[in-house]
């Protein structure tokens, strides 16, 4: 049976990957929940001989760290599944807040591969890190919220099956479907919202994902 948490937490979370994503990479230039496309930008950069962010370079290692200190934090607090969710979910909360009061402060847009804004992406990495390490501790079942090519293939497994007249292929196609077009509808209204906030709120576009993040540690 799907549980409450199972239905509205993904898409929030989507939603939040989102925004954090398109505002990292518009202001800091390096994908915050993506880390294999900074991989890729890294590669090509280097063949090409042209100047690497390094928060791009940064980011394999501190989600790494950040998803093993998620992991301590799990197994230190004594709890598991659900119950976990409120704790992990605060943590998150307070990564993204950390990164908005940074941003206001510093101003790191200004430079994209200074120190400051390399600092600020790291910190949104982290929360990106929380986040996924969160999914798989408390609802693994559930699809991923930040990377979307595997939503997107079950989107449209699912839809092809369904529109079959023939015995599906895939199982459950109905369920695949809606689990899978939920994420990918909240990663793009969060791609939307956030380059809408950063075109008029510059810096303060954090406090979008942070009050999302805040909305979810009080469902939670």
């Amino acid at each position: 049976m799907t549980t409450r948490s199972e239905l509205w937490l993904p898409t929030l979370l989507s939603v939040i990957a989102g925004m954090v994503d398109v505002i990292g990479f518009l202001s800091l230039g390096i994908f915050t929940a993506h880390i294999t496309g900074n991989v890729v930008v890294v590669g090509a950069l280097i063949v090409r001989h042209h100047r690497v962010n390094p928060a791009q370079i940064l980011a394999i290692p501190v989600f790494v760290l950040a998803v093993a200190l998620t992991w301590l934090i799990a197994k230190a607090s004594g709890r598991r599944g659900t119950v976990l969710m409120r704790p992990l979910l605060l943590i998150q909360f307070l990564l993204i807040a950390c990164v908005l009061i940074f941003s206001v402060i510093t101003k790191p847009s200004a430079d994209p591969h200074g120190l400051m804004a390399t600092i600020a992406a790291m910190i949104a990495v982290s929360a990106m890190a929380c986040q996924f390490a969160l999914l798989r501790l408390t609802l693994s079942v559930v699809p991923s919220t930040a990377v979307m090519t595997g939503n997107l293939t079950n989107a449209v497994l699912g839809l092809v099956d369904l529109s079959s007249r023939t015995r599906p292929l895939i199982e459950s196609d109905r369920r695949r479907l809606t689990g899978a077009l939920h994420p990918l509808v909240g990663f793009f209204v969060g791609c939307v919202l956030a380059t809408a906030a950063l075109t008029y709120l510059a810096d303060w576009a954090w406090s979008l994902p942070a009050a999302l993040a805040a909305v979810a540690v009080a469902l939670g």
